[in-house]
């Protein structure tokens, strides 16, 4: 694995020079937010060495470079699934070549279904912390202490500092936040109305099928994570003819613009 992260870093380094610390991922149908990068350079995943392709529409598959708010950042359009048939170390190891290439601030954004009462279609939700229902970890098998220590902590996953600024910039900029649980399984089915209580029970306020593999492997690395969830549907109370991706695509579009706001502000306040 680590000659692979090595020769995959070496030819990002060579295609584009970069040298920021801060990197974005995109969730479905939120590649929108690229329009706030003064782009640079733009790989497509399939000319990178390593790189997996994503398959899941709303997932274009491109690594922008350029620059948010002034600072240099790397974004991801579109990522990987358990659910397409990667390995947790495929799916993950994008997130072990931006350490490589420098990164140190990891910025994550995904389309989650709420599952807390409170919540309402297209509430942003800052996640604090997660519960793992994957039924396995990204960090099981040989650990290379050149990556990270075999036990890291997941006291502070989802970065306390971080998360305070971003309501700091919600209130200056009216936008509403809420805070909470994301709950992360492998899909591809949505799930059924038992498995939305079931998790709202043991104290999950949103769920999707991404986002806790990454932040696992972000925390081994030593990087600081901040994540937001776009609220896409009720799972508690779901609508006449079910859950459709057509319709979380659609909701994730129209809440981007406030996602925008609270990330291009949150890396202009970074100390780099």
């Amino acid at each position: 694995m680590l000659g692979k992260i090595k020769a995959t870093t070496a030819f990002i380094k060579e295609k584009t020079g970069f040298d920021g610390k801060i990197a974005i991922v995109l969730g479905s149908g939120l590649g929108d937010f690229t329009r706030k990068v003064e782009v640079e350079t733009t790989l497509d995943y399939a000319e990178i060495p390593n790189f997996p392709v994503t398959t899941v529409e709303g997932h274009s598959g491109k690594l922008i470079f350029g620059k948010v708010s002034g600072k240099s950042v790397v974004v991801m359009q579109g990522r990987f699934h358990y659910y397409e048939g990667y390995s947790m170390e495929e799916l993950t190891f994008p997130v072990r070549v931006f350490k490589m290439l420098g990164v140190d601030y990891y910025l994550l954004s995904n389309a989650a279904g709420g599952i807390n009462v409170s919540f309402e279609v297209g509430d942003l939700m800052v996640i604090s912390d997660h519960i793992n229902f994957f039924g396995i970890n990204p960090l099981i098998g040989k650990n290379f202490d050149e990556l990270g220590p075999r036990f890291p902590d997941m006291t502070n996953a989802y970065n306390c500092e971080l998360r305070k600024q971003a309501f700091e910039i919600a209130k200056e900029n009216s936008v509403a936040l809420r805070e909470g649980v994301y709950v992360g399984l492998t899909g591809p089915s949505f799930e059924t109305p038992s498995e939305y209580r079931f998790f709202n029970i043991i104290g999950g306020d949103a769920v999707g099928m991404s986002t806790v593999p990454e932040v696992i492997v972000a925390n081994h690395m030593k990087m600081k994570v901040f994540g937001v969830s776009i609220i896409t549907n009720n799972g508690l109370e779901i609508a006449e003819g079910g859950n459709k991706h057509t319709d979380v695509l659609d909701v994730a579009s129209l809440a981007g613009p406030k996602l925008e706001v609270i990330f291009s502000r949150l890396i202009e306040k970074i100390q780099i």
